[in-house]
Formats: C-alpha cells, sequence, structure tokens
C-alpha cells in the first residue's frame, strides 16, 4: 500500500468515527457524503500558504440564557489553536448574538488574540467578504452555523425561524474565491446544501423546511459537529507531519474542557438540546465526547 492509499485509508477511519450516530438519524446523509474529510483536509494541506476563516455560532433563543450553543464554537477554537500553533493563519466570524460565545471560546483556547469578525444583525456582509479576501483568506469553514432553507429563513430543528437572530452567514461562505468547507450535523447547517434536499427529508424530523440550501464544495457530516473539528485536526496530522505535532497537542480532553468551562461559564454558552448553561453538547456529557476524542487521537498514535 503506498503512503497515499494509506493515509486515505486512515483519515476514512478517522470519517467513521466522527460519523457515530447520536439520535438524528443521519446515517444516510453521513454516507452521501462520505469522503468529505478526506477532500476538506487535503484541500487544506496542500494549499501554498492556506490562511483558514472559520464560521460558527447557532443561537438558540429559547435557552436559558439565550446564547450560542457549545457545539460549534468549542471545536472550532480547538481547531483554530491547532492550526495557530502550526503556523497557519486563521480567523473566526459570527454575529453579534452569538460573539460572547464565541469569544469566551477563544480566550479559553489560549488564543484569544485569533481575530473575530462579528456582524451586527441588519448589517451588510459585504465589508467582512471584502475583509477577509484583503486578509488571503483561502479556506471558509463553516463549523455547526445555521443556513438558510429553500425560503431563505435560517430554522432551528424545531423548524422555527431564528432569522431574528441570525446573520445570513451563508453570504460571507460563499462571497470570496476561497474554497468552502462545511461541517454540520443535522441538515440545517451551511454547507448541507451539498445533499439533495430530499435526502434530508426522507431523514431528518422537518427536514425539507429546514434543510439547508447552502452548498459546500466539500462536507463533512458528524454525529456532533464539534467531533468533525476533531476529525480534521486528526486529518491533517495524518497528512503535514510538519503540522502533527501541533494537532496532536490540540487533542487533549484537558484542553476541550477548558475551553467548555469558559465558554459556558463567560459567554454564556448553552447546550442545543437541553438549551441549558451547562458542561454538555448536544446532551452528551464529557465522558461521552472525550472517549470519542481519545479514540480519534488513538488512531493517529
Amino acid at each position: 500500500m503506498d503512503a497515499a492509499t494509506s493515509q486515505r485509508a486512515l483519515i476514512d477511519r478517522i470519517e467513521a468515527l466522527v460519523q457515530e450516530e447520536v439520535g438524528r438519524n443521519i446515517s444516510h446523509l453521513c454516507a452521501a457524503a462520505a469522503g468529505g474529510l478526506w477532500a476538506m483536509a487535503s484541500s487544506i494541506a496542500v494549499a501554498p500558504a492556506p490562511l483558514v476563516g472559520v464560521i460558527t455560532g447557532f443561537y438558540v433563543p429559547r435557552a436559558s440564557p439565550p446564547a450560542a450553543e457549545t457545539d460549534g464554537p468549542i471545536g472550532a477554537a480547538l481547531l483554530l489553536r491547532a492550526l495557530s500553533a502550526a503556523g497557519i493563519p486563521c480567523r473566526m466570524a459570527t454575529d453579534e448574538p452569538c460573539r460572547a460565545t464565541c469569544a469566551a471560546s477563544l480566550v479559553g483556547a489560549g488564543i484569544g488574540d485569533v481575530p473575530l469578525d462579528v456582524v451586527a444583525l441588519g448589517a451588510p456582509l459585504a465589508p467582512l467578504v471584502a475583509a477577509w479576501t484583503a486578509a488571503g483568506v483561502t479556506h471558509a469553514l463553516s463549523i455547526e452555523r445555521c443556513g438558510l432553507a429553500a425560503d431563505g429563513r435560517p430554522r432551528n430543528l424545531r423548524g422555527a425561524d431564528i432569522g431574528a437572530f441570525t446573520a445570513p452567514m451563508d453570504e460571507l461562505f460563499l462571497g470570496g474565491s476561497w474554497r468552502t468547507l462545511a461541517i454540520g450535523d443535522s441538515g440545517n447547517e451551511i454547507g448541507m446544501g451539498a445533499l439533495p434536499r430530499a435526502l434530508i427529508a426522507q431523514d431528518v424530523a422537518h427536514g425539507d423546511l429546514i434543510a439547508c440550501a447552502t452548498a459546500a464544495d466539500h462536507l463533512l457530516v458528524a454525529g456532533v459537529s464539534n467531533w468533525g473539528a476533531w476529525g480534521l485536526i486528526a486529518a491533517l496530522a495524518v497528512l503535514r507531519p510538519d503540522w502533527r505535532a501541533a494537532m496532536v497537542e490540540a487533542l487533549d480532553p484537558a484542553r476541550d474542557r477548558a475551553i467548555l468551562e469558559h465558554a459556558v461559564s463567560h459567554g454564556p454558552a448553552v447546550d442545543g438540546v437541553t438549551a441549558l448553561a451547562e458542561l454538555t453538547v448536544d446532551s452528551l456529557d464529557m465522558s461521552r465526547h472525550h472517549a470519542k476524542l481519545d479514540a480519534i487521537r488513538a488512531l493517529i498514535a
């Protein structure tokens, strides 16, 4: 087996790990997007001078207190820590309702100096597109960010229109000449338009209503979106030996917990399923998540 074939086989195993079903009925979505992790990691790994812009933050207006959910910003912050440590310039973008959660996640990851671009609700996205273009962004990566459905409205898993709390970051995602990468776990996130709407409608509750229409060049469907971010870190460690040490260092349960604790206490951040400010992600406790993180790390060890 040559090196490229071996790398592909290992990354496919990582992808299978992060695609574990947690109750959303997304197995067919995972199958349809198979190979997405290899494609997105390869796109970054072969770029002569990658600069990654991450879009994240999914607001939960019914939460107590209303805030962005823990899935998305936590995984994004860990990924950005790994990229920064490997010498890869990066930045994060969100909207005003999700600002505090995203900022707290970056601080919790020890990378509070990573640029955080924030869009006010109702403000045009063109200035931010221009700023990312001027900065030289090569890859726009959306992680668990609610996208626009076929009716032009952002909808949560209940089918509720959350446009009053959600800027259309799809316009930033699609606005430049960068490659578009996306990680999601339900069908309503930016990038899920790469899959047929009928497929999402077939398997996901309210799928026909909530399916995001915004497509990505490369899509990873994960059981939990934070797991997808971890999978991307691991895949980059496989593809780039010169980045490996930084990537492996980031895949640390203690680091992930520190980010989550800081985001919940200083954001706040809330669990998107329970709608509570607690140390869980998608109603799963840390032991479940960190067993997954340990399994991913073991694959590349």
